[in-house]
């Protein structure tokens, strides 16, 4: 092939894909129109539904527009053409709805689109400083002499050092001009755009590892370790070997320094503060200046999401492929494949066999659910008929420790604190004054029984006063109970009769 037919074929490549397909048709300048209006320039991912219709109502504007040649079809219609050329693509996002999202293609047509409608200068200063600057710092970090790296680093520093010694002095401030901030924008501009497209490329790269790893796993052609093994090697490659993947992990190493994101931020502040910026930027490129960190960030959360769910399947695969299982189809398979061979061996070539697609049921009444097992025919062993010597010796006082409240010498303490004869005025002070062996837990519960018989209760919203009880071992607890206040003895009481007691 000659050099003319092979630069011909890499230009027909270059032709076929879809940035230039997008471009080079005619309703172009309509499609670069309605994208630029409704993902604007973050791509941010639109619900279907409400893209179709946008879409619908930017036509509509662009006819009443005088404009005649758009595409035809409905607003979701054109959207599937729109996908099936490679510019738009349609997944789901975090809340499980559909949405559309700018491919790279699309992205880097509008990039291209925006390039050329900017006002560029053909040659400036500030083009060659930057070019200067650029080849000067690349040489310095790249060359293999260590003498020649010092030195070009010796001369940078004594620049700077004249720069500065010369500024301290006094001498003249030297002011950018109008044409050399106008060309740093521009140049600054071109490649902040230039970054979803490449973010969109790595996000679309992972997206295509995923799909690949799926047939993967689904054709069953490769151990499932090998499949992983390649993953790991893809996606170490992707973010070292290619230039997307080399701009992404920049950008993350970018954001993981807060003291460079601090810089940038600052920076960019004083340059859309420098006095000539006004007269230089509009509105709607102050703000894409603006958000130069958001949109880095945004376009590493897209890819993140993207290689997570990369990760999220190769997870779920291996928590859910059953190994054994998967032996036994195999084993089953072959067991067919042997009894069919048999067969084979034996019949003619003409010969049929009707096999059923689904194994026939096997019709039984009832099946045992337990069989007869010779362990329940032995008997237990005898139980063990203690003697009087080996009978515990349980004393009352320790019964009597263990059981539920005393309310004969309770309610004697109870019926003296309403008759005035030992002063109490909350059920809490009875229950302070007794004798440790009627503070255990439980004798809480026979005070408040004593108390509702006589029509005693804690009222609504009343504060909590403290038990402080023994229990038999002579550990103390605490409880925080109702406070319950007992009337005036001075007042009288009518006492609520009791079981025992009959009513006078």
């Amino acid at each position: 092939m000659s050099d003319i037919a092979g630069e011909l074929a890499r230009v027909t490549s270059a032709f076929d894909q879809p940035t230039l397909t997008l471009l080079h048709q005619r309703q172009a300048p309509v499609v670069i129109t309605v994208f630029r209006a409704a993902f604007g320039r973050d791509n941010k991912p639109i619900p279907t539904a409400r893209l179709h219709t946008q879409v619908e109502d930017h036509f509509a504007s662009m006819r009443q527009a005088g404009e005649v040649d758009l595409p035809g079809g409905s607003g979701r219609e054109v959207c599937q053409r729109w996908m099936r050329g490679q510019w738009l693509v349609r997944a789901l996002d975090e809340r499980g709805r559909e949405v559309y999202s700018l491919t790279s293609h699309a992205q880097q047509a509008l990039e291209l689109v925006k390039n050329l409608a900017r006002d560029r200068a053909t040659l400036s200063e500030h083009r060659i400083t930057t070019i200067l600057g650029t080849v000067r710092r690349f040489n310095s970090e790249a060359h293999p002499d260590r003498s020649a790296r010092v030195t070009i680093l010796n001369e940078e520093i004594a620049r700077m050092t004249a720069e500065r010694d010369r500024l301290v002095d006094g001498a003249d401030l030297v002011s950018a001009t109008e044409d050399y901030m106008a060309e740093g924008f521009t140049e600054l501009l071109s490649l902040i755009s230039a970054l979803p497209s490449d973010f969109a490329r790595v996000e679309e790269r992972f997206a295509q590892i995923r799909g690949e790893i799926l047939a993967a796993f689904r054709g069953e052609d490769r151990p499932a370790g090998e499949v992983i093994d390649d993953y790991l090697a893809r996606a170490d490659a992707l973010m070292t070997a290619t230039q997307e993947g080399r701009a992404f992990e920049g950008a993350f190493a970018l954001l993981r320094d807060d003291g460079l994101v601090t810089q940038l931020r600052e920076d960019l502040g004083d340059l859309l503060e420098h006095p000539l910026s006004d007269a230089i930027l509009a509105d709607a490129e102050r703000t894409e200046l603006r958000g130069t960190v958001k949109l880095v960030r945004e376009g590493l959360d897209r890819v993140l999401t993207q290689r997570s769910r990369v990760t999220a399947t190769l997870k779920e695969y291996i928590i859910s492929h059953d190994a054994a299982r998967d032996r036994e189809l195999e084993q089953t398979l072959r067991g067919v494949e042997s009894e069919l061979m048999t067969w084979l061996a034996g019949t003619g070539p003409r010969a049929t066999h009707d096999v059923p697609l689904l194994p026939a049921r096997t019709a039984i009444d009832h099946l045992r659910e337990r069989f007869y097992d010779p362990a329940d025919d032995i008997l237990p062993e005898p139980l063990h008929r203690p003697s009087d010597d080996d009978a515990p010796e349980v004393s009352l006082t320790a019964l009597m420790a263990q059981g539920g409240p005393q309310l004969t010498q309770l309610r004697r303490h109870f019926d003296a604190a309403l008759s005035g004869q030992r002063p109490a005025d909350t059920l809490g002070r009875i229950f302070d004054e007794l004798a440790p062996v009627l503070r255990r837990p439980v004798e809480i519960f026979g005070l408040l029984h004593l108390a509702a018989e006589h029509g005693l209760s804690a009222e609504d919203g009343a504060v909590f006063e403290q038990y402080a009880a023994l229990r038999t071992d002579g550990t103390r607890r605490v409880f925080n109970v109702p406070t319950v206040a007992l009337p005036d003895a001075d007042l009288g009481v009518t006492d609520t009769p009791t079981k025992s007691e009959s009513p006078a």
